[in-house]
């Protein structure tokens, strides 16, 4: 299965700016392919304002979220790898979502396996169930 990250950060920003609040994102600003005004970070960690009337052409992608916004007075692009966003809320009261690190990665098989195809297919193991005919 694909990761749930992308459709909750979705979900959420959509139900934050319905409810005409400030959606904001707190990003890894230390993480891989952060493309971001990073002199405002602080201890490795950017807030991001991505309220409607603050940005221009926000994509929340799958993979990426990008837009482009003004800092400082100066319009500057924005593109944040979807694992690296730790949480995304509503800046007048909080509410959101805080993500851990695991939520970034693929969730696992349905079968509850590691995803490892081998298995266990003895007599009296515990290997992949299955279906035979019998006449």
């Amino acid at each position: 299965m694909t990761p749930s990250r992308p459709y909750l950060i979705r979900g959420l920003y959509e139900w934050i700016a319905d409810n005409d609040l400030t959606p904001h994102l707190l990003v890894n600003a230390e993480g891989e392919g952060v493309v971001a005004p990073l002199e405002f970070a602080d201890v490795g960690q950017l807030v991001l304002n991505v309220a409607p009337a603050a940005v221009r052409g926000l994509d929340l992608g799958n993979e990426l979220i990008a837009f482009s916004a003004r800092f400082g007075g100066q319009p500057r692009q924005v593109s944040v790898p979807v694992a690296e966003v730790m949480a995304i809320y509503a800046r007048e009261n909080g509410r959101g979502m805080l993500f851990t690190p695991e939520d970034g990665e693929h969730d696992p098989p349905p079968d509850g396996s590691d995803g490892d195809s081998s298995s266990d297919s003895s007599p009296g193991g515990r290997g992949q169930p299955g279906l035979r005919v019998i006449k």
